[in-house]
């Protein structure tokens, strides 16, 4: 005979064993955490289910128990047992998010700011991995064990240096394989390469896959692009460069006779008209080759939409408390600084950059549907991004780019994943899996802005209640509060515009 519960006595019946356990406390994990009750959205693109318990011990996931009536009373596990315990009844579980496209910065500008700034906010966004892409290679691997180690608030961090062929003088292939063995021996994650010659890419793609490193591409308007990437290997496609220009028709993106790709403003100017000149067939045939070769693409949708609307940008609403002075500094229109190149920015280059998001959009639509990887990234601390913020608004246009929320979390979860090669560990909730979880006020299937860390506004019963925020992040089994979290950034900030 099977056993009738209901839901009020089946919460009575799991809540007994642990009524006295005590929620976590911020940064300190304890041998066994239980998060109770939860609706869980797994990174592998399949629908929300739920309740159910989630036991974490030490740093790893152990049991994801059914919670529901009918798993109760066909014998399913009743309480768990556990030192603390976080109340997730009526809240979202996910997978912690993956930034694939991140950056360590300790100054903007040549001015110094915090690290703890950025790491506080990634984990108050969710954010459990960061893949680093090109920072200093010696801070990032000390932060990457100090993350490691739990020395420090951070989320896990896999270090991808720079592979610079000017500025290490690399000029031939010999020289190049010799500039990946080292950064193999400095215990790189992967390789990051931009600016590259097509002999000398060959040569330490060739190398760095003997190596067992992963590459990531921000192809620029240079002589290698996306049908170089699928011969020779690359992981991933940072951005978007080097795709549509493998598209056109006689090779050559049309450029007025004064610009200047060091120019920036004309770099980005320009950059806005180079889908329409992609030839649609064409494009479909590099795609196709692009999923073929196993190339995954990392769009980084958020950093360049300043580029369609500059007002927007300017005026997003958490800049009010949490933007660092250095950081607001560095945004502004300024020719020395990366990525501040809005000198003279008109209404037309804002029409063609809509343009050109409509059919970046598109591709990447086809990309999905020709059974392309894709992953997520947001490039903050450029263009009016700030760490966290612009991954969860890279979330959002991927929507508007005509992706179901369940696709979207699991490209920022499970596919990013994949990309760095850890979908063995990360990526999902499932027992035997890392510790990397979210617990979310609200649902993120319903409405992406619930992952902001400042929360949305919402009517209940004809009042306004403000709601929503990751409320913990859990890395590696620590669990972080991430309203603590936010709070010392809104303080670090204050503080440091009292001394601006």
């Amino acid at each position: 005979m099977i056993r009738r519960f209901t839901s009020a006595s089946a919460a009575a019946f799991l809540l007994a064993g642990f009524a006295a356990a005590q929620a976590p406390q911020n940064g300190h994990r304890v041998r066994r955490l239980l998060i109770h009750n939860a609706t869980v959205i797994d990174g592998n693109g399949t629908p929300a289910s739920g309740p159910k318990d989630i036991v974490i011990e030490n740093n790893l996931i152990t049991q994801v128990t059914q919670l529901d009536p009918v798993a109760l009373g066909r014998g399913g596990r009743g309480q768990a047992q556990a030192d603390a315990v976080i109340d997730a009844t009526g809240k979202y579980v996910l997978p912690g998010l993956i930034n694939n496209h991140a950056h360590l910065q300790e100054e903007r500008g040549g001015k110094p700011q915090p690290i703890e700034y950025e790491l506080n906010i990634w984990l108050a966004c969710g954010i459990t991995a960061i893949r680093d892409v090109g920072s200093p290679t010696p801070r990032a691997l000390e932060l990457r064990k100090m993350s490691a180690e739990g020395e420090i608030a951070a989320p896990r961090i896999f270090v991808y240096p720079m592979f610079e062929q000017v500025r290490n003088q690399v000029r031939n292939a010999d020289e190049a394989r010799a500039r990946v063995r080292s950064l193999k021996q400095m215990g790189a994650d992967g390789i990051k390469i931009l600016g590259i010659d097509r002999d000398i890419m060959q040569a330490m793609e060739d190398e760095a896959h003997k190596l067992g490193l992963r590459i990531a591409h921000h192809a620029g308007v240079e002589e290698t692009n996306a049908w170089d990437d699928i011969r020779f290997g690359t992981t991933s496609i940072e951005h978007w460069y080097g795709i549509p220009d493998a598209a056109i028709e006689d090779g050559v993106q049309h450029f007025p006779s004064s610009y200047n790709y060091n120019n920036e403003t004309d770099r980005f100017r320009y950059a806005g008209h180079l889908f329409r000149e992609a030839d649609p067939e064409r494009l479909t045939k590099v795609l196709a080759a692009m999923v073929n070769a196993h190339v995954a693409w990392d769009p980084t949708m958020d950093i360049y939409e300043a580029s369609r609307d500059l007002q927007r940008a300017q005026t997003q609403p958490w800049f009010a408390e949490y933007l660092h002075p250095t950081l607001e500094e560095y945004f502004r229109p300024n020719p020395t600084n990366h990525g501040s190149y809005f000198i003279g920015w008109t209404s037309t280059d804002e029409a063609f950059w809509k343009e050109n998001y409509r059919l970046w959009m598109a591709a990447l639509r086809e990309f999905d549907r020709l059974g392309g990887l894709i992953g997520m990234g947001d490039d903050a601390g450029f263009i009016y991004q700030m760490y966290g913020f612009g991954l969860i608004r890279g979330m959002e246009l991927h929507q508007e780019a005509g992706f179901d929320p369940i696709r979207i979390i699991q490209q920022a979860t499970g596919n990013n994943a994949r990309i760095l090669g850890q979908e063995d560990k990360l990526g999902r909730v499932r027992a035997g899996f890392a510790a990397d979880l979210i617990v979310v006020n609200g649902n993120p299937l319903e409405n992406l802005k619930v992952l902001y860390p400042t929360g949305v506004d919402e009517i209940r019963d004809g009042k306004t209640v403000h709601t929503g925020g990751v409320e913990w992040t859990i890395k590696d089994g620590i669990p972080y509060h991430a309203p603590q979290l936010m709070q010392k950034v809104k303080q670090m900030v204050a503080d440091a515009r009292a001394r601006h």
